[in-house]
């Protein structure tokens, strides 16, 4: 068996004497595992973030297989070396897809998701929001998306300001304002991509989606929201970005 196409690194680890593990995750065949020789120009190439163009082989489908070629096409992660807050958002967007895509699933939307986020990382004044929108997009792209098209309960498509927490899905300001305590509130970037960004809008649309991410996905799984993820939003914090 085996696929080329081009993938987003999302780590490695050491396999026995100068090997590694690589994990990619391609837009065709989702994230795989592969064996790469460990080298001082191998090591660049696989850092979290770089987009590569790769060729998986295997004997046998269910086999580890080893990745050739491995050639790098964009050094995102180079790019972003001297900001600190962009490489905290890399990580924790790379730690919620290896903890919450299957293996070997193909995820053509959650991919160009991720490579519209990284790319836009050097724009520090965008992705955070970006980002925010990614982690729901995520949701959706697993199957277990919001319903943010409509108020649940007036059927209006206009002025959605809060989500319910157990149904995930949405209401205007008026119809969840008696409800308000016991809802999520939804900014207004979130449904409407001309919308501002308002001081708090970011916080929020971290909690909304956190909120759903954890009960949803990794709560299933036996697991928290990864570390990373929390470091992020302490980062994003102390600078005055959510």
């Amino acid at each position: 068996m085996e696929w080329v196409d081009d993938a987003i690194v999302l780590g490695a680890r050491p396999f026995g004497e100068g090997k590694l593990v690589a994990e990619l995750f391609s837009r065709e065949h989702g994230r795989f595992g592969g064996v790469v020789h460990a080298g001082r120009k191998t090591l660049p190439v696989l850092q979290a973030g770089n987009v590569v163009h790769a060729g998986w082989k295997a004997r046998l489908s269910e086999q580890l297989g080893f990745f050739s070629p491995l050639e790098l096409t964009e050094p995102h992660a180079t790019r972003l070396l001297d900001d600190p807050l962009a490489l905290a958002g890399l990580s924790s967007a790379i730690a919620l897809v290896r903890g919450a895509a299957a293996e070997r699933q193909a995820y053509p939307q959650l991919f160009d998701a991720l490579t519209v986020l990284i790319e836009a990382m050097p724009e520090g004044e965008i992705w955070p929001a970006l980002y925010a929108r990614f982690e729901l997009g995520l949701l959706a792209a697993l199957g277990y998306g919001l319903d943010l098209t409509r108020c649940a309960v007036t059927g209006e498509t206009e002025g959605l300001a809060w989500v319910s927490p157990r149904t995930g899905r949405a209401a205007t300001y008026d119809a969840g304002a008696p409800h308000a305590d016991v809802l999520l509130r939804l900014p207004p970037f979130v449904v409407n991509s001309d919308a501002s960004v308002e001081e708090g809008d970011v916080a929020d649309a971290f909690a909304l989606a956190g909120f759903f991410l954890e009960r949803r996905l990794f709560d299933h799984k036996g697991e928290g929201l990864p570390e990373a993820r929390r470091r992020l939003i302490e980062r994003l914090g102390f600078a005055g970005r959510l």
